[in-house]
């Protein structure tokens, strides 16, 4: 039985990563190219769902935390994500863009994070690694943007819609043999919100998530454009995106074992570090062959940071609204750091260039790397003690 439902969910984590690394990465490439937006018109249609994960994230979180049926919602969600996404192949108008981006949003918003905590509860119930579980996503990100980034070149980028529908579809069937794992325990959502609150180093580790996570997720939209921008094609898009997705898999194997030695916050620390010298580095405008080589270093930082903050956050949740606080902690990251670390990018772009929005990524990055300094040395009891 157990062996089944790790099946699952690594199934699951690598078809709809599969899903997202297809289209995201070269969605921008093909604004840009096919349809010919502007950097502004990009930054506000890569923006806008982020903008909508801000209000439907959260509610996701807390609709599975009522009904006890997350993979009941995940099935939904895969379908319904996969069929908007189709729908962007018969786009022209900016507007229609836009509004494809936002309805996908609303879907897209309850993948991951109801994903994570049923891997992350199961693990803990049942024992097992979440690092582990979590790498099949970053296999399939980094197969699915080289594999899509050579069909593009072969037979046109619109090729990403016929695949992210048919992988969402794909993922759905895998959802529905996951676990349903939710709190046994009664839940108060006006009062778990404000215990969340009150939570120490809650609202502290979701500015920091803002600063850290904000610029990974927007990397996912704009690193495309980087590498065109250096001299790449498609296939070296798709081939350095198969590099850095897949530098995270060993990274995310070692972690649990190196959060238990080292310590959540260090580990943390280390990554956050680690991904503001990457981003500084790609401000200086390297050549391609330097971007491909320094990809490594996102194995470092996304794959430690991803399941130490994970497992932050739900270790120092009251355990009745450990749904709803990772729901938070993704709306922060992967909505409202992403809008605004997107939108921005679009207007840099115009201003300037790529290479400006990477070193405002680094900059910003590094902040947040000082405020993970700062705490751990408000919470030694959490570096020198670490989660097992």
């Amino acid at each position: 039985m157990q062996e089944r439902a790790f099946f699952n969910m690594k199934g699951y984590f690598f078809f709809i990563y599969f899903g997202l690394g297809g289209l995201f990465p070269l969605l921008t490439v093909y604004l840009q190219d096919d349809v010919g937006l502007t950097g502004s018109q990009i930054g506000v249609i890569t923006s806008i769902g982020p903008v909508v994960m801000i209000l439907s994230q959260p509610l996701w979180g807390m609709l599975s935390d009522y009904t006890k049926k997350p993979k009941f919602l995940l099935v939904i969600a895969s379908i319904g994500a996969g069929a908007t996404g189709l729908t962007y192949i018969t786009a022209q108008d900016y507007a229609i863009f836009v509004g494809i981006a936002a309805t996908l949003a609303v879907f897209q918003s309850a993948l991951i994070p109801l994903s994570d905590s049923i891997a992350m509860n199961y693990v803990k119930k049942h024992g097992g690694d979440y690092g582990k579980i979590r790498m099949w996503g970053a296999v399939g990100f980094a197969i699915a943007v080289w594999v899509m980034g050579n069909l593009s070149d072969w037979f046109g980028l619109q090729v990403i819609f016929y695949g992210f529908a048919l992988v969402l579809l794909i993922s759905a069937f895998f959802s529905a043999g996951m676990p349903n794992e939710a709190a046994s325990v009664k839940v108060d959502v006006k009062g778990g919100m404000k215990r969340l609150v009150k939570v120490d180093g809650f609202l502290l580790f979701l500015l920091i998530t803002f600063l850290v996570y904000g610029p990974i997720m927007a990397n996912n939209f704009y690193f495309g454009l980087l590498i065109q921008f250096a001299g790449g094609s498609l296939a070296g898009v798709g081939f350095a995106f198969l590099l850095a997705a897949g530098s995270e898999v060993p990274f995310m194997r070692w972690a649990g074992a190196w959060i238990q030695s080292r310590g959540i916050l260090f580990i943390l620390f280390a990554a956050a570090f680690i991904s503001g010298i990457r981003w500084i580095f790609y401000a200086t405008n390297p050549d391609p062959i330097w971007i491909y080589i320094t990809t490594i270093m996102q194995g470092f930082s996304i794959g430690l940071f991803v399941p130490a903050a994970l497992q932050y956050v739900t270790d120092i949740a009251p355990g009745e609204v450990k749904a709803t606080a990772v729901s938070i902690y993704a709306a922060v990251g992967n909505g409202l750091g992403a809008f605004f670390f997107s939108i921005s990018a679009g207007l840099i772009i115009d201003w300037f260039s790529i290479p400006a929005v990477y070193f405002f990524y680094g900059i910003m990055t590094l902040i947040g790397a000082f405020l993970l300094f700062i705490l751990a040395r408000r919470q030694p009891h959490v570096v020198k003690k670490p989660s097992v």
